[in-house]
């Protein structure tokens, strides 16, 4: 019964917390479980070096995304502004006009300003939007290239 062992696979403080106890196992098998701790605990410092990149990654992400989310946010804001300011001159025209044929005529060119602004003011926040998704996917879709090019 020489060959027969009770004691754990590792007690060194470097095995990152996998203490295995090796209940009568032989002699042969205590090498092989010796490896098997050693792989795992590889596996792990591997495992755990992902998740650390994949937590800066999407800190990153996150940072570009709110940037940007406050940048569309302002620009919603600044066409909020100048859509009121034009409604507000309308109404100051609109008062200010005589004959029915004024009203039509400013309501007429109102409307097609407005339909142009509006126009422009769409195609401004579809740049924005655009401009955030790349800049927010880009790093992503790179460092998912870089992960799998790397060998495990």
């Amino acid at each position: 019964m020489s060959d027969v062992q009770t004691n754990e696979v590792s007690d060194n403080p470097k095995a990152g917390g996998f203490s295995l106890p090796l209940f009568a196992l032989p002699q042969a098998f205590q090498g092989i479980a010796e490896q098997n701790a050693t792989r795992a605990r590889e596996q792990f410092e591997k495992v755990k070096e992902a998740s650390e990149e994949i937590s800066v990654l999407l800190k990153e992400a996150y940072a570009v995304n709110a940037k940007g989310a406050a940048d569309y946010a302002a620009k919603v804001i600044d066409i909020s502004h100048s859509n009121a300011s034009s409604a507000l001159a309308f109404t100051s025209e609109l008062a200010g006009t005589r004959s029915l044929s004024e009203v039509i005529q400013l309501s007429a060119d109102h409307g097609r300003k407005n339909f142009e602004a509006t126009t422009a003011q769409n195609k401004e926040l579809w740049e924005i939007a655009k401009k955030v998704a790349t800049e927010t996917s880009e790093p992503i879709k790179k460092s998912f290239a870089k992960a799998l090019k790397t060998p495990s």
